[in-house]
């Protein structure tokens, strides 16, 4: 048999509920409504795992994060597999960097324009000129003498 696999983030956190006090059955409940939504939906728990995935850490350095993911399975309709909508813990979301390059980047209609880039003025070209001119040489001027 051919199956469709959803792999999904693992909660990290727990959800609050009526009745449900401690951290560990809050986190226990969190993993149970995530199970529970998507056998909802068709799917069939497999595994948990936790996998490694090298991100970028600063400008050229990169580190390794571990990441827990939950995996699941349903047989093969031949349609294409949507990745879930509101599941409770955390979901990634969309960097500006992840977008393809066709993409174009609006910003929601609530959201006000950002401001524009504010570039300090200098008084010479950093492109063209090495260093910056000399300060002119001119004794300091003050309005009483000291003797």
């Amino acid at each position: 048999m051919i199956y469709d696999y959803q792999v999904i983030p693992a909660p990290s956190r727990g959800l609050k509920a009526r009745g449900v006090r401690t951290t560990e059955a809050r986190f226990a409940y969190a993993i149970q409504d995530v199970l529970n939504r998507m056998a909802a939906d068709g799917w069939e728990f497999q595994r948990a795992e936790t996998l490694p995935s090298t991100e970028r850490a600063g400008l050229t350095s990169t580190t390794t994060v571990y990441r827990n993911i939950l995996v699941f399975r349903r047989p093969a309709t031949g349609a294409a597999v949507a990745p879930p909508a509101d599941l409770p813990g955390d979901t990634p979301s969309e960097a500006p960097g992840d977008l393809p390059q066709d993409t174009p980047r609006t910003l929601p209609p609530d959201l006000p324009p950002e401001p524009p880039l504010m570039r300090p003025t200098l008084p010479y070209d950093p492109m063209t000129e090495d260093e910056p001119p000399a300060a002119p040489l001119t004794p300091p001027v003050s309005g009483a003498t000291r003797a």
